[in-house]
């Protein structure tokens, strides 16, 4: 079953390759969208494919690479955008 949402990840997340270990894991689990800071200091993502492989990279959200210091991290569904890659944007 195909998934797709869009997660904002808030705390000690930017400046500290939050981006850059998403992008991995995503390309290790097969799941297509996005990742870009936002101004207020918050990571967002957008997520398409396999529901258990977004699921597993929201799961990773909760925790990001060793660095960060995830407060919080906000889920709600998406429109699928029909992403075929993962990318950094800006």
């Amino acid at each position: 079953m195909r998934s797709c949402v869009e997660v904002t990840v808030t705390g000690r997340v930017q400046g500290v390759a939050f981006r850059y270990h998403a992008e991995r894991r995503a390309a290790e689990l097969g799941v297509h969208g996005w990742v870009r800071n936002e101004p207020d200091g918050s990571v967002r993502l957008h997520l398409e494919g396999d529901a258990a492989a977004v699921d597993s990279l929201v799961t990773w959200c909760r925790q990001g690479p060793t660095s960060a210091r995830v407060e919080r991290v906000d889920v709600r569904d998406a429109a699928d955008a029909g992403a075929t890659s993962f990318r950094i944007t800006y």
